[in-house]
Formats: C-alpha cells, structure tokens, sequence
C-alpha cells in the first residue's frame, strides 16, 4: 500500500518522534482492495445463504455463512441471470466471487461471478426447483390435460429442422398416414436462448389454420443437451397453447419438465409420431371388420323386422272388418255343422226311443192280441164290446174283428161250457 501524504493540518511530530502516515478513509479502503486483488483474488468459498435480498435493480445480496462466520455477498443482475437455479435461504452453496471492501461502508464482501449448489449439479436442483413449483401450481394435473385428437386435420411439429428428429417424424407420417399435412416449426432445440425460440415456435405454429395437434420432439442427449425443455418458458409456452401438444423429447429414460405439462408424452420422436398419427393399415383392416360386422347385424335387424312386420300384418288382417266378418262366418259354419249334428243326433235317440216305445206299445196293442188268433166282438146296436155271452143275446148282430179284417154275425145261441 503506497504511504500517504500526512493530511492537511497536521502538525509536525514532535522531536525524537517518528512521523504519523494518516490515511483518507476511500485511500484506505482503496488500498486494501487493491491490496486484496493482488494477494486473494478470485476464490471459491462454500457457505449457507441467508438474508436474502432481491430488490427491484435485478442484483442480489445475501450473506454467506457457516457455523462460526459470515461475510456479505453481493451477485450483480448479469451474473444472477446465468444461474440456472432459484437462490433460496438455507441453501448451502459454492461461490466464486472476488473478496472486496464495500467502500461505501467499509464492509468487507464477496461479488460472486459464479454459483453452484452444494451436493447437486445447477442443472439439477433447476429441474428439481421448477418441477415442484409448476406442480404446486397444478400445471401437471391430469385434470388439465387435454385428449389428442384420434384423427388429426394438419399437425405441427416444433424441432430443429436439421435434427434426426423431424426425419423420425417425417418418415413415421410417410408410412402410417401420408395424407395427414405436416407442418414443420424450425427452431433451436438447445443453446442458450432456444427456449424463447421453442416457445414462438409453439405458439406461432398451433395458430396455424388447420393445425389441431402439435408435436414438440428432439432426439436425446445430456441434461445441458436438454435443458431448454426444462425451462419455465417453455413450460409456460406448451401450457398457453390452445391446441393438445405431444412432448416426444429426448430417449425412453428422459424426462423433462415439458413432458408433464403437455397433455400427453411420448418417448421417442417416433414413437410420439405413431401415436398422434392413426394407421392407414389398421383401420383398413378395422373398417373391413366392422363392414363385416354391420352387415350381419343389418341383415339380422332386417330379418327380424320382416318377422315382426308379418306378425304385425297377421294380427292387422285378423282385425280388419273382412278378416273379422270370414272369422264370424267360419265360426257360424261350425256352429252350424254342430247344431245340425247335434239335432240329428237327438232325431236319432228320440226315434230310436220311439222306435221302443212302439214295440212296446204294439205287444199291449188288441191288435196284436187279434194276431194271435183271437177277436174282437161288439154289438152293432150300441157298440159295445161283448165280453161275455150275455153280452149279446140270441139274435143281436155283432161285429167280430179278427187279425186280418172283420165280419159281421148274428148270435144264434150260447155255449155255456166255452171258456
């Protein structure tokens, strides 16, 4: 440290006393920065945050500590703005910074030109930070995510234009669908700042007349390779956008953050290209089956249909008047034929009844009793049936019937021994 000039006022030392060099306070602290420079330099200092401060200028301060010290750190805005992850209190981390005297108030400090968590990669606890906050907001839910669309009209894929990826998405299409329109959305898929172009990309191709699905793919590749894809940017991006997206990023094991935000994820960009694109072969061989299928069942609702329509005619016919009036006829014919049958069947037994009680009557007849042999006699003066010989005395005239007719005759005596 250069000596100093004595300040102004200062008297002459006294005989037999060295000199005093007095110090402005800056030229001090000017000093020991200067001196510090030259003999510390640059140096990693690991440390816990604490009293973190993030005012409107876009720096950060906050104090770095351990269990028996601390020190002031200062990360100024364009610093801040390459580290990847959320600066939070407790968060033990490993600094790369100048050590200063903060010549405003004397305040010995660290201006950090580095950060790196302790225990993890930058990268990581980025991803990890991001994830549960988009989380924590819902942006994950499966409430939220939409269904692809089983045929799509026109279908936009964000990738690079020069990656394997879009070849994977073009030659898939070629074979599965090729009359599905693909439009391409060329963009930077990693580097820095390809997160903003992903995120125009995403939102100026689902704009596009037609377009009701888009892919968002890229091949594989480290977590730095990725890292655009795990961004809050495109986060935000893929969750803005009005149509379903299908994340295909990356190999099976990758996962980024933009894979639980789309509405549904693929592992591979082929393989999210099978799955928004239906097979022209399979539905062939589907629409084949079910023309199959809806012709039998046509042809056993025809079927049955006719059955019921001439069930139905049957009963129409059997209830119209002439139907009704043919019934009434054909019932009268029987009844007829059962009437007829049944007075002829009662001729038959009255007759037959007759027919006895004649016999019967006939063996009681005198008639038949003249038949054997005997007659019938009665006097012509009154009529009177002789029964006994004095009945007709000697003289009278009687009539006398016999079996086969009569005769008449006069009594000329009796015989008494006759009988």
């Amino acid at each position: 440290m250069a000596r100093s000039r004595p300040a102004s006022g200062d008297s002459a030392a006294e005989p037999g006393v060295a000199r005093r060099h007095v110090f402005g306070v800056h030229e001090l602290t000017s000093g020991l920065n200067a001196l510090l420079e030259d003999s510390v330099g640059r140096v990693w200092v690991t440390g816990e945050v604490s009293g973190l401060s993030r005012p409107a200028s876009g720096h950060v301060y906050f104090t770095l500590k351990d269990d028996r010290a601390q020190i002031r750190a200062a990360l100024f805005r364009s610093a801040a703005a390459r580290v990847p992850f959320a600066l939070e209190n407790g968060l033990e981390v490993l600094a790369y910074a100048d050590v200063q005297v903060y010549e405003a108030r004397g305040d010995l400090q660290l201006v950090v030109r580095k950060l790196e968590p302790r225990g993890q990669g930058a990268l990581q606890l980025a991803f990890e930070q991001l994830k549960g906050r988009l989380a924590a907001e819902g942006l994950f839910d499966e409430a939220r995510k939409r269904p692809l669309p089983p045929f799509p009209e026109r279908i936009g894929v964000v990738t690079s234009p020069t990656g394997a990826a879009v070849r994977d998405v073009i030659e898939v299409s070629g074979r599965r669908a090729p009359a599905t329109p693909i439009l391409v959305a060329p963009t930077r898929v990693q580097g820095e700042g390809a997160e903003h172009e992903i995120a125009a990309a995403l939102a100026a191709v689902s704009t596009q007349p037609g377009v009701d699905l888009v892919l968002l793919v890229r091949g594989g590749g480290s977590l730095e390779d990725l890292w655009s894809f795990n961004t809050e940017v495109v986060a935000r991006a893929i969750a803005r956008c009005p149509v379903p997206v299908l994340s295909g990023v990356g190999h099976e094991t990758d996962f980024t953050i933009a894979d639980w935000v789309a509405d549904a994820r693929a592992p591979t960009p082929s393989a999210a290209a099978l799955q928004a694109l239906p097979d022209r072969a399979g539905l062939a061989r589907t629409l084949e089956r079910d023309w199959r299928r809806l012709g039998g069942a046509l042809r056993r609702q025809v079927s049955r249909a006719a059955h019921v329509l001439a069930r139905e005619q049957d009963a129409l016919r059997m209830l119209a008047p002439a139907a009704r009036l043919a019934a009434g006829r054909r019932r009268l014919v029987s009844a007829h034929r059962a009437l007829r049958a049944a007075v002829r069947h009662r001729h038959e037994r009255r007759r037959d009844r007759l027919e006895r009680l004649g016999a019967q009557l006939d063996g009681l007849s005198p008639l038949a009793v003249l038949g054997r042999g005997y007659a019938l006699a009665r006097r012509l003066r009154d009529g009177a049936i002789v029964r006994a010989p004095a009945d007709a005395p000697v003289g009278d005239e009687v009539s006398v019937r016999v079996a086969s007719g009569g005769f008449t005759a006069t009594v000329t005596g009796h015989d008494p021994e006759a009988g």
